[in-house]
């Protein structure tokens, strides 16, 4: 049996089984060997049946048999029973006042019972006691395995159990495969953080004789995970320093120019991020940086200081080749946005400015009114774009198609960068063969672990000072039942001049033939209820992804010049939406939306010096979702919002581990700095050492293997 060596070679699959693994990623032995418990349970408290005694709390696994609702005979009242067996004997569990529990096992084959038994004789049984499935029983009924303490507990899919991984998992270790699998681990730094060796790692994973082996075995397997992603990204970093970047001398007295005719004062993280990107910008290698601000720190304001001092300077030191620069965001209703704001911006030494997007183009400023911008065609403005005549493109993706090329780009900027792909984001970067200067920006909160193994080659700036003036976010979790009372106190603000939005999960009512449509509120029905109802004597209006492009610009510029009091919309309001004077988000559903999204949404409230205010209705009674919205109402700064929710709940919670394409495993280790930094410490050195992993094929096949199953969006 060798680890490359496909299964059906050494294992009988049914046709489900085969899918399942499929499903799972495990085709080869070496990929049975690779698939890990979730959890372990601790056998050596568990008794036989035949052992126990009454009114002492015991554990006993069993398979699980007979189960009914039934009458108590004195008391009629309903109550769950079955019969727990073991090869030493049965014994009954009963269920007082919970019918639900029929439903919870019915299902369930095997279990662990923890509780106290009572009665007497043949009719002792457990009542009310704890119940866990489990996908198989420990073979702790073996007298030959009975030293057994800790039983793996493997993830399964339909079709294939636990009870199969553990056996053809313990068929391969018997073969020795274990030892035939090469490390991906230098020995080197396996010594370092006294990590033990794969095979002996693979032994302690699935056959741990203690606790200690189980979690050392955890701990470098989670290591190698985030070792892997540092080797890819500090071998991206090292291939993009061997890069040539356009030979650019910004013009600091333009960027000084800039900063002098902002109505405000630049926070300190704003000037020191500027202060970074100006610097790497003077290098000879492309600049590669995250911008990380939190909703309102004023990461706009950085990137067009830059980008302005970048437009006003040259390339190769001539007057006559001013470098472009190319701004890339994620929406339309952004893209315009920030057209018009860097117009504004600008207006102190005004600059040529293009805007690409799907539905047309702009260029600024319009020959017949040098105040304004003017609608041409997109033929026009590439080919102006491509001769150099304009600096500074604004665009969504629509400026990575091919009609649109660059003459001298320069510096790329990309906005809420996890909204691109890293093909979109490569497409943009190598127009033309160069290397341009790359800075991504982004308002998600993410705790700096996540950061530093996620955008491990990229450099970090973060602001995380507030801009004077902006206050604090009042946010309430609130019960459908005072939905009224919320409606009252956003009344009282629009008597002050203020406007509010309301956010629903979906655009339309649901199908009412459909039973399982999601009944909560939709943007449709929800405006319609508002205008005749809480907010009948105010404009309410609608924005949505089925409008056409033009009827949702109609619907921001009249929300941003006052004209409309309600907006009703879905999240398409999440990113970059700046309207000052709205100061109130009533977010309809909230459970529905990740706590990130959450906080990104009523981040548009908090765009000026008037008292912010959100307010989060939800129809769910459960704790755990209760829990996880009140955390919003606490942490007011999305960067202490991550760390708490990462403490809490895991990196999965906050972003999504489906997201970032990471295993359990290595989402665990996002929680351990030292861990990340250790790993990212040694990844750099090896690729100094050896950049191509020439000396070290089974660390580069990892890797590769990594690579290809993760999706960093």
């Amino acid at each position: 049996m060798q680890p490359h060596e496909a299964l059906t070679e050494h294992f009988r699959l049914i046709k489900t089984q085969k899918a399942a693994l499929s499903r799972l990623g495990i085709h080869t032995i070496e990929d049975l060997l690779l698939h890990f418990p979730s959890r372990y349970e601790d056998v050596t408290a568990a008794r036989f049946i035949c052992t126990i005694t009454n009114d002492e709390t015991v554990t006993v696994y069993g398979e699980l048999t007979n189960l009914e609702k039934k009458l108590a005979w004195r008391t009629k009242r309903y109550m769950v029973v079955a019969t727990l067996a073991d090869p030493t004997g049965e014994i009954e569990i009963r269920w007082f006042n919970q019918p639900y529990v029929h439903k919870m096992f019915e299902h369930a084959r095997f279990v662990k019972v923890t509780g106290k038994p009572t009665g007497t004789g043949t009719t002792r049984y457990f009542a009310n006691p704890t119940v866990t499935p489990l996908p198989s029983i420990p073979d702790v009924f073996d007298t030959t395995t009975r030293d057994i303490e800790y039983l793996p507990i493997y993830p399964e899919s339909r079709g294939i159990t636990g009870k199969w991984f553990s056996r053809a998992i313990h068929t391969a270790l018997e073969a020795d495969v274990h030892k035939k699998i090469s490390d991906a681990l230098p020995e080197r730094v396996r010594s370092a953080y006294n990590l033990p060796s794969l095979a002996t790692a693979l032994v302690w994973v699935h056959t741990p004789q203690e606790k200690h082996d189980a979690d050392t075995a955890r701990k470098r397997f989670a290591f190698e995970e985030v070792f892997a992603i540092q080797l890819t990204r500090a071998q991206q970093r090292h291939r993009v320093a061997q890069l040539a970047a356009p030979a650019l001398h910004v013009n600091t007295d333009a960027l000084a120019a800039f900063t002098a005719s902002l109505p405000y004062t630049l926070t300190g993280a704003q000037e020191r991020a500027i202060s970074a990107i100006m610097t790497d910008l003077a290098q000879p290698y492309p600049m590669s940086r995250l911008l990380e601000g939190d909703v309102g720190s004023g990461k706009t304001a950085v990137a067009a200081a830059t980008m302005y001092a970048v437009a006003r300077g040259s390339v190769n030191g001539s007057e006559h080749t001013p470098p472009q620069v190319a701004y890339m965001v994620p929406t339309e209703i952004l893209a315009k946005q920030q057209f018009t704001h860097l117009i504004d911006a600008f207006a102190h030494a005004p600059i040529p400015l293009g805007l690409i997007t799907g539905s047309g183009c702009y260029k600024f400023p319009s020959k017949v009114n040098p105040n304004e911008p003017t609608k041409i065609s997109r033929a026009q403005l590439t080919k102006w774009v491509a001769n150099g005549e304009i600096p500074i493109v604004v665009g969504t993706h629509a400026l990575i198609q091919k009609s649109v090329q660059f003459e001298r780009l320069a510096y790329v900027i990309i906005d809420e960068q996890h909204r691109f792909g890293v093909n979109q984001r490569q497409a943009l970067a190598r127009k033309n063969d160069s290397a341009p200067h790359f800075l991504s920006m982004t308002a998600t909160p993410i705790p700096r672990t996540l950061a530093l193994t996620i955008y491990g080659d990229l450099d970090l700036s973060v602001l995380d000072e507030r801009p004077a003036g902006r206050k604090a976010i009042s946010t309430q979790v609130v019960p459908p039942s005072q939905r009224g009372d919320v409606h009252t106190a956003m009344r009282a603000e629009m008597t002050n001049g203020r406007q509010a939005y309301v956010i629903c999960p979906r655009i339309d009512e649901p199908d009412p033939e459909k039973a399982l449509a999601l009944r909560v509120k939709s943007v449709t029905a929800e405006a319609q209820r508002l205008q005749k109802g809480a907010f009948k004597d105010k404009r309410v209006e609608m924005l949505h992804g089925k409008m056409t492009p033009d009827e949702k610009q109609e619907v921001m510029r009249e929300f941003e010049s006052g004209a409309i009091d309600v907006l009703v919309a879905t999240s398409v309001v999440e990113v970059g939406v700046n309207v000052p004077n709205a100061t109130m988000i009533l977010i309809e559903g909230a459970e529905r939306f990740g706590l990130s999204q959450l906080h990104q949404l009523r981040g548009r409230v908090q765009r000026s010096h008037h008292q912010p205010y959100c307010y989060l209705i939800t129809e769910s009674k459960t704790k755990t979702v209760l829990e996880r919205l009140k955390t919003l109402e606490k942490a007011t700064d999305g960067f202490a919002l991550a760390e708490e929710d990462l403490a809490l709940r895991g990196a999965g919670q906050l972003t999504g581990s489906s997201q970032w394409g990471l295993s359990d495993l290595g989402m665990e280790a996002l929680q351990n700095m030292q861990m990340v930094e250790a790993a990212r410490t040694e990844a750099a050195k090896l690729i100094r050492e050896d950049p191509e992993l020439a000396a070290h094929p089974e660390s580069a096949r990892r890797i590769a293997a990594h690579v290809a199953t993760m999706h960093f969006e």
